[in-house]
């Protein structure tokens, strides 16, 4: 070697050492999931379950090697079931924690309040359960792994005029959830497009008690069911009041009633009622039958809708990451949205030009205390 050039080496030796080092390390860093979720307050079941099948799918992640050569890192926010505050969880995910993809929420409006933040920054996110028609139009960036409102609304209009044969139905809808607005419009256009009729349309606010007014003017009206798009800390005492009222005919709910703090709430109130969402446990497919196993085994509880899509979202970001091989937004945004027959849980996934998955629905009814298969619906 000429001898400056063996002077200089030696000198910026130690630098480059450093550099190496310091590069080999990054390399071995953890890749950052953020999630945010309810898990305190009014809402606390439905993260808390989500958060299960976030946590398994991670562990399963890792116990096989990870991604990229990389473990996985869940960093989880509780955005404590409060308006605002998923703007604040995620703001603190995206730019403290430098996550590469955020998870969450179950919930459309947190993830409505969330999606501009992560759309503004370019980090992906995908939303397990929130249905609201509204949460992909707010920017490219946005993606969820759940069927829409148009789709569970018109699902349930379906199955109420066909399968159950009702004519007037009422709807008893709450007037400060996007989730609760879209399903009520769609389940009328698809009800009464059907040859339905809405014999009466009722409101209520989130955190209400008392229902009897709106029940007792629904009852005046003749209907043989009802249709509640809401979530089950309502739905629980719907049900109940209903009841005491001698109201006998079909009580109809969405994916928000699925939790166990329903029939804990109603009672034997909530025996009959039907709800549509998106798994059964009872599915005999051996995919669903082996997840039971795994999940049952980590947490000692049966899986339901909740948790699994918590599982599946997370999995299809790990994948994402993957088949992008790197955790750069865009990049992993594109490989999010050039997903096609990704093998969920849940069903195939494959996105559509706005970032939704076409997949189908399950209604469960209440009986002898437990959510029970009825039948799957399609549109």
């Amino acid at each position: 070697m000429i001898p400056a050039l063996r002077s200089l080496a030696a000198r910026f030796a130690p630098f480059l050492s450093a550099a190496l080092f310091t590069t080999a390390a990054l390399a071995q860093d953890p890749i950052k999931l953020g999630e945010f979720a309810s898990l305190t307050g009014k809402e606390a079941v439905f993260g808390q379950n989500v958060t299960k099948g976030t946590r398994l799918a991670v562990e399963e992640t890792n116990a096989a090697g990870g991604v990229l050569g990389r473990k996985i890192e869940l960093i989880t926010e509780d955005d404590q079931s409060k308006p605002g505050e998923s703007a604040t969880v995620v703001k603190k995910l995206i730019s403290r924690e430098k996550v590469a993809v955020v998870l969450g929420e179950i919930t459309s409006g947190r993830t409505l309040e969330a999606a501009p933040i992560a759309q503004a920054a370019k980090v992906p996110l995908i939303s397990p359960g929130a249905t609201n028609v509204e949460v992909t139009t707010k920017g490219n960036y946005i993606f969820r792994t759940c069927f829409i409102d148009d789709f569970q609304g018109t699902v349930m209009a379906k199955f109420a005029r066909e399968s159950l044969r009702l004519s007037k139905v009422a709807i008893l809808s709450s007037v400060s959830s996007a989730q609760s607005v879209g399903l009520a419009k769609y389940f009328r256009e698809r009800f009464t497009s059907g040859g339905g009729t809405i014999s009466a349309d009722q409101k209520y606010g989130e955190g209400d008690k008392d229902f009897r007014a709106q029940l007792t003017a629904i009852k005046a009206a003749g209907a043989d069911g009802i249709f509640i798009p809401g979530y089950y800390a309502e739905a629980a005492l719907i049900c109940k009041q209903a009841r005491d009222l001698g109201m006998k005919l079909p009580l109809l709910g969405v994916d928000g009633w699925e939790s166990p703090d329903l029939i804990a709430i109603a009672g034997t109130a909530a025996e009959g009622c039907y709800i549509s969402t998106h798994y059964s446990p009872e599915s005999q497919n051996p995919v669903v039958v082996a997840f039971n196993e795994r999940f049952q085994k980590r947490w000692g509880v049966a899986s339901n809708a909740l948790s699994v899509l918590g599982y599946d979202t997370a999995m299809l970001a790990i994948d994402a990451i993957r088949r992008a091989g790197t955790t750069d937004g865009s990049k992993v945004r594109d490989a999010l949205a050039a997903t096609k027959n990704f093998p969920a849980v849940t069903g195939s996934i494959t996105f559509d030009a706005q970032r939704n998955p076409t997949k189908s629905a399950v209604v469960l009814t209440v009986k002898n205390g437990k959510f029970t298969f009825v039948q799957d619906v399609n549109p």
